[in-house]
């Protein structure tokens, strides 16, 4: 394998080009379980017929595991975004469409998405009296089992030179409530700055799936919580201030 083009580099991994195939190596002290738990995941989308790319092969190199996956060429919609900010609304709006395509499949093997938010919440700093508020606001949530991508962003969706979009890194993915994957990506649109472009997200996406907007922020300080155990102290700042919040407009 050809190591030598990397395209990415996240905090616990570097993905590379090498062709027609894309190679995401995972640091040493990554989760082996954690890395086949993705790869499954990703094997079991590509059977509801989303566009994805299809995972090639999972394997060791130099003593780190790694999955490969077909490349899919094109400029990602947070890309475009950039390029053509007069266009934003309009991308925008295809994100929104892709998603509800994705809440529209089902994948009865996928992990559910109450078990694993309640474990992340019994794994966070928070007070016991805060983690049982959440607990019992997590479990009065309606289930679901709507195929919930878990990181819905711009940067995860590639455009194609023929204007397809394919759905990349499903490490995350679950099946649950719909509402609960699109608070995460308005709180995703939080943290890279953007507020305005999570407003017209959530306002887009209720409008088009005829979703009530006071359901889904009914699970911001849920999704907020669960997603506090990770990323940078910046982000769990954040995250954390989102907690506390029961009711707003």
């Amino acid at each position: 394998m050809n190591l030598d083009r990397v395209i990415a580099v996240r905090n616990n991994k570097t993905i590379y080009r090498d062709g027609e195939r894309c190679i995401k190596v995972f640091n040493e002290e990554y989760s082996k379980a954690d890395v086949l738990n993705e790869a499954l995941n990703q094997a079991r989308i590509e059977s509801t017929g989303l566009n994805i790319p299809k995972i090639l092969e999972v394997t060791m190199i130099d003593g780190k595991w790694a999955i490969v996956y077909e490349f899919i060429k094109g400029k990602t919609l947070a890309q475009l975004m950039a390029e053509d900010p007069d266009n934003k609304e309009k991308y925008i709006e295809q994100l929104v469409d892709l998603q509800m395509e994705v809440h529209s499949k089902t994948c009865p093997l996928l992990n559910k998405l109450k078990d694993k938010m309640s474990r992340k919440i019994a794994q966070t700093d928070f007070d016991a009296t805060t983690r049982y508020d959440l607990h019992t606001r997590l479990e009065a949530m309606p289930k679901h089992n709507k195929v919930c991508h878990g990181d819905f962003n711009p940067s995860n969706v590639v455009v194609t030179e023929d204007g397809s979009l394919y759905i990349l890194d499903w490490a995350h993915a679950t099946q649950g409530n719909a509402s609960a994957d699109v608070a995460r990506t308005y709180l995703l649109f939080w943290l890279n700055g953007d507020i305005e472009g999570a407003d017209f997200y959530l306002n887009t996406f209720c409008k088009k799936s005829d979703t009530a907007k006071q359901y889904v922020q009914k699970w911001m300080p849920i999704v907020a919580a669960s997603q506090s155990v990770k990323g940078n102290e910046k982000e769990r700042e954040f995250l954390a201030g989102w907690v506390g919040v029961v009711d707003y407009q």
